[in-house]
């Protein structure tokens, strides 16, 4: 009998084991079975991705080479300065995006002969399927050899060019510019005519409902020169968590302070430190010279890092002035160097009283195309026969070797150049 219970015993001994066994293996399997399942949802994951890539970039209009005709769909005055301009392709084609911020640069015929005149203007709003806009302040040229062509363009704009015109763009580009799917809180900072570019800023991120902490500063002198005026208001209406500031430095007496503008000045360091709650944001600014190097000097004291600040330095006043240093500083040799335009015939020193090959040329009556003035539309690059280069800030457009943008350029030597 005993021997029969301790039988029973060990026979359940081993069932027990068996089922243990059995219970083990069936949980190693379900939990391989779940690992299996969670790596084909992985992977189905990543197949739809692809698959929406493939199609957005299928669906995507490509950009376009060289210029392409657009026709002007609408003039609109902005302010008694200001006018702009919708942009629609006159092949009725789709349109590519753009990131904010960016610019167009146009080919416009000139009044002198069979030259032609290339300049840039930002975008001054949010891409849209069937248009660009661009809006643009009639400049007054200033005094001087080869200044003035700084007015043409903008004269051109606003008193020959009109709807039903076309005009030969070539697409956006512009490293000045911002992602709209990033994070980080933002300050966008425009004053006068450099507000088109951080308003398309603002337009994007209203529209992509983005939950960016957003300050955006806006200085002009008076309500008369304020542009955007119904649209910053359908803005805010839309968005009430964007903090704005107006800025107005010589307001009319029928400027309301606290209902037309909330600061009478201009944009400063000390303003933006009076303002913002902390120095933890990126900034994003465009206006006059003056202000942009005021700026990034104070904003770097203010401890903000280099890659925190994003400025647009359009034209040869803002280049000079944004508190740049010439890489060509360092290494410049003892004796003056030779800058020879050979096709001119002319050879003159680079003693160092101009801040690029660009205005040497200029200042010698030796016409040079150019059109932003800031290393970024290619359109002043000039090929070089002998010597090197350097230049006062990264090109936009790197030029091709053995060609310079003389915009930005100056000479680490002597130099022969082509024009």
């Amino acid at each position: 009998m005993l021997w029969t219970s301790l039988g029973l015993a060990l026979i359940g001994l081993v069932i027990v084991r068996l089922v243990l066994s059995i219970i083990a293996a069936f949980q190693q399997v379900r939990a391989e079975a779940g690992r299996r399942e969670i790596e084909i949802a992985r992977l189905k994951e990543e197949l739809d991705a692809a698959r929406t890539r493939h199609r957005r970039l299928a669906e995507e209009p490509l950009s376009w080479n060289g210029f392409r005709k657009f026709v002007v769909s609408r003039k609109i005055a902005e302010s008694p300065s200001v006018c702009s301009f919708h942009l629609k392709p006159h092949d009725a084609k789709p349109l590519p995006s753009f990131k904010p911020g960016q610019y167009l640069t146009f080919r416009l015929p000139s009044t002198h002969g069979n030259s032609q005149l290339i300049r840039c203007y930002s975008l001054s709003d949010r891409a849209h399927q069937g248009h660009y806009r661009v809006s643009v302040k009639r400049v007054v040229p200033p005094a001087g050899p080869g200044a003035a062509s700084a007015g043409l363009s903008s004269g051109m704009f606003h008193d020959v060019i009109q709807e039903g015109d076309l005009l030969d763009l070539r697409a956006p580009t512009g490293n000045f510019c911002l992602e709209p799917n990033e994070s980080d809180p933002v300050v966008l900072i425009g004053a006068g005519i450099g507000v088109t570019p951080v308003f398309c800023m603002l337009t994007t991120l209203v529209h992509q409902k983005s939950r960016r902490t957003i300050w955006f500063f806006y200085s002009v002198r008076h309500g008369r020169e304020r542009l955007f005026a119904a649209e910053l208001e359908a803005l805010m209406r839309d968005s009430p968590h964007i903090n704005l500031r107006l800025c107005y430095s010589q307001p009319d007496p029928d400027d309301r302070l606290g209902e037309d503008y909330q600061i009478r000045g201009r944009i400063s360091p000390e303003l933006l430190q009076r303002e913002l709650p902390s120095s933890n944001f990126r900034f994003y600014y465009c206006g006059p010279g003056p202000m942009m190097e005021a700026l990034t000097s104070g904003l770097k004291q203010w401890g903000v890092p280099d890659g925190h600040l994003h400025f647009e330095a359009f034209g040869p006043l803002s280049v000079k002035r944004v508190g740049l240093v010439p890489q060509a500083t360092a290494s410049t040799p003892a004796t003056t160097p030779l800058v020879t335009f050979r096709k001119s015939a002319c050879s003159l020193p680079w003693d160092g009283t101009h801040a690029t090959l660009l205005d040497l040329a200029e200042h010698a009556g030796i016409v040079i195309a150019s059109g932003c003035r800031a290393g970024n539309c290619g359109t002043c690059v000039v090929a070089m026969q002998s010597g090197d280069v350097s230049y006062i800030q990264s090109p936009g457009s790197p030029p091709e070797a053995r060609t310079c943008l003389t915009c930005i350029a100056q000479p680490k030597g002597n130099v022969v150049l082509e024009a």
